[in-house]
């Protein structure tokens, strides 16, 4: 008789939570975390029923969950060399999640005059630590209602025409810039932004005569192994690498000296021959060859952080790279067979032709992913 009234139950529950509200139930959580509350539940289920699922999910986007949780532990691994998302709120973190809420062009998050800080933290914003946003975590304060778009310059002191979006935020000057010759910071451009890590890049027939003298020209003695190896990274990236030239991560903040070249940038140099950079022009080499599959568009050429920066959000691969991760975040999984590839490609698309609405993406992704799973 236990079993019976079970089996019942569980029948009564799977009638009561199917189509419209099953999929509206689902949406909610996918996108805060958290169940729908049942007014919420409600509207939800009445827009889906309505054919009008992008309604329902913009409902469940109103929860500050999905900006307090689901967004920033989404983005924080993009703003730490551990690629993790146990670190601390920052000015590159809630600078993405600003952009989300209100619309802004995606494309604008590596070259715009552009930062957000959280109204009701203290201490206010400063350039030279994370309390402001330490503060604004640790109280929970609700960024979907507190973000506050402020203009990058003004708030760091760096020059309108040295800011880049958030590759000269405080956190990326940390995490990118701090030692070292300043190459990590375009690969983790790539990594985070076109989905490519340098390994994948790799390409031996690029021209070489842009590599720094701290690269080894005969590694273990042998000259094959820099031509056949070391050239496959190295060409294409330190071409690129001149557009950080003038910044530094010193005492902890992002300096700008505009037309003197840092002097890491040519640190240890072995050979006579080597190229020495001088100011901050940089050439994209892997626009040819087997890289030209990126899509690149626009200026191959330039000089400084923002030109690269519109050059990086300007290519195809920019655009497919954050559809796939779309996709992973409210989908919940990778798009590996051919169907789910397509998809992928199709968003890229439609985010493109949007004027790169983050927002709009998201929701489209995720009806669509609740849609296919429920047929």
């Amino acid at each position: 008789m236990k079993k019976r009234l079970l089996f019942l139950a569980i029948l009564m529950v799977s009638h009561t939570w199917a189509g419209p509200k099953e999929q509206a139930w689902k949406l909610h959580n996918r996108l805060t975390g958290v169940p729908p509350k049942k007014d919420v539940l409600e509207v939800m289920t009445n827009h889906i029923r309505g054919g009008r699922a992008e309604d329902a999910a913009k409902v469940a986007m109103n929860n500050p969950n999905f900006y307090n949780i689901v967004l920033k532990n989404w983005i924080k691994p993009w703003s730490n060399r551990e690629q993790t998302s146990r670190a601390d709120l920052n000015d590159y973190v809630a600078t993405i999640i600003g952009v989300v809420r209100d619309e802004v062009p995606f494309a604008q998050v590596l070259h715009s005059d552009i930062l957000y800080t959280v109204s009701g933290a203290t201490p206010a914003y400063s350039f030279t630590n994370n309390d402001h946003y330490k503060n604004a975590e640790s109280r929970n304060l609700n960024l979907k209602d507190n973000l506050v778009r402020q203009t990058q310059s003004a708030m760091t002191g760096l020059p309108a025409t040295a800011v880049a979006g958030v590759t000269t935020t405080r956190a990326a000057g940390e995490a990118f810039f701090s030692a070292g010759t300043n190459r990590r910071v375009n690969r983790f451009i790539f990594m985070n932004y076109l989905c490519k890590d340098y390994e994948e890049l790799h390409d031996v027939t690029i021209p070489d005569f842009r590599v720094r003298g701290d690269v080894e020209r005969k590694p273990g003695g042998d000259a094959r192994t820099y031509k056949n190896k070391c050239v496959g990274c190295h060409a294409g990236q330190d071409a690129l690498g001149g557009a950080y030239a003038y910044y530094d991560f010193v005492s902890g903040r992002l300096n700008y000296t505009q037309g003197t070249v840092v002097t890491k940038m040519n640190h240890n140099v072995y050979h006579s021959d080597a190229y020495v950079t001088t100011d901050d022009s940089w050439l994209n080499l892997w626009a040819q060859g087997q890289n030209a599959k990126l899509g690149w568009r626009g200026n191959t050429t330039g000089s400084g952080a923002k030109a690269i920066g519109q050059m990086f959000s300007q290519s195809k691969a920019f655009s497919a790279c954050i559809a796939s991760k779309v996709f992973q975040l409210v989908c919940m999984k990778d798009a590996v067979n051919t169907d789910d590839k397509a998809t992928v490609d199709s968003l890229a698309n439609e985010f493109e032709q949007d004027n790169y609405n983050l927002k709009n993406l998201i929701v489209n992704t995720s009806v669509g992913c609740i849609t296919d799973e429920d047929e």
